[in-house]
């Protein structure tokens, strides 16, 4: 019987160590102390591990590292939804050997076009760009001479691999859960002007309403963020209500709720709400949100798994890659049909 050869997750685990850290030390690069790397070095010996193909891959110049590129304003929050994003990729990546650094860009440095500390540093092998930047600072991130996937934002301008929700689809099928539950004066609330997403949200709760020749009010789209995509404490309702809100996210649904209740309506009694992402807020909100399941671990394995294959071959590509959602309903919606 052929015996199993000495893995690199082999050598992790009998240590306790991440299979980045035995990788950085078994190819003598930086980031693990001399001790460490000398008892790595030690057990993979005693192990019987074949230093081969980390040795080719440090000689072919690949670092292990990937850039993981965020702007700031998405992640100020600490149960931000591109927290939950990050650690998935930084767990699929350990999977991979590859070791992920997070690059959080300011406003400033975006507007002065400031690159990724990383990429400066020639420190990483490729970069998934997460969440959106605007159009000039994307132009600069696609000339840089390395691999790089889109991770939940898209750009009509450019060919880069990319990773979306279905966010058009998600947003049509929970209007219509809205509609089927008999409302017709439906509004939503998002900056439609702030990311792709937001604006594929606000197109996905049109059609439903188009499809039943139902009016969109203009009084009733209300912006949720201002131009540093900050999302608002408070908005600025009109005086005419209706029955139901389509928020583009979670948060904004949560923070919806929490302001009409204050004002006296009672939810979902009087004004029904639904959210999207099915992030934390949907379920510590009362009542809990209806919303769209966001399947963020699917999107950052698909990211990851394309980008891996564009650093083994530069001329890999998959386009655009949309991953569906799922209606997930709780109580903050109200079934208004008559004789229900």
């Amino acid at each position: 019987m052929k015996k199993k050869s000495v893995t690199m997750s082999d050598i992790a685990k009998t240590l306790d160590v991440s299979t980045v850290t035995v990788s950085k030390a078994l190819g003598d690069r930086d980031g693990v102390s001399e001790e460490l790397r000398s008892l790595i070095k030690q057990k993979a010996n005693e192990m019987g591990y074949r230093f081969s193909c980390s040795s080719k891959a440090a000689k072919d110049g690949f670092s292990f590292n990937i850039s993981i590129v965020v702007a700031k304003h998405f992640i100020n929050d600490a149960s931000a939804f591109y927290w939950v994003m990050y650690r998935y990729i930084i767990e699929l990546l350990q999977k991979q050997n590859y070791y992920g650094i997070l690059d959080v860009i300011s406003d400033a440095d975006a507007a002065q076009l400031v690159m990724p500390n990383s990429v400066i540093d020639k420190k990483t092998d490729g970069m998934i760009v997460l969440g959106q930047f605007d159009r000039e600072y994307v132009n600069r991130l696609e000339k840089l001479d390395i691999p790089i996937v889109f991770l939940d934002f898209y750009s009509g301008e450019n060919r880069t691999d990319t990773i979306l929700s279905d966010s058009f689809f998600g947003s049509y099928m929970i209007t219509g859960y809205l509609i089927e539950a008999g409302h017709r004066n439906i509004g939503f609330l998002g900056n439609v002007t702030s990311t792709s997403s937001i604006q594929d949200r606000y197109l996905g709760f049109y059609k439903a309403l188009l499809e039943k020749k139902l009016p969109v009010n203009p009084k009733w789209v209300i912006s949720d963020r201002g131009a540093d995509g900050a999302i608002y404490r408070k908005f600025e309702l009109p005086e005419e209500l209706p029955t139901a809100f389509v928020c583009n996210c979670d948060e904004a649904a949560y923070l919806l709720i929490n302001q009409l209740k204050n004002e006296g309506y009672i939810i979902p009694d009087d004004i029904s709400v639904v959210g999207y992402d099915n992030h934390i807020y949907s379920t510590i909100s009362n009542p809990r949100i209806t919303t769209v399941d966001v399947d963020s671990r699917q999107m950052s394995s698909e990211a990851v798994d394309i980008l891996i294959r564009k650093i083994r071959d530069r001329s890999y590509s998959r386009g655009r890659t949309l991953v569906n959602g799922r209606l997930i309903v709780r109580d903050s919606v109200k079934n208004i049909r008559q004789g229900k």
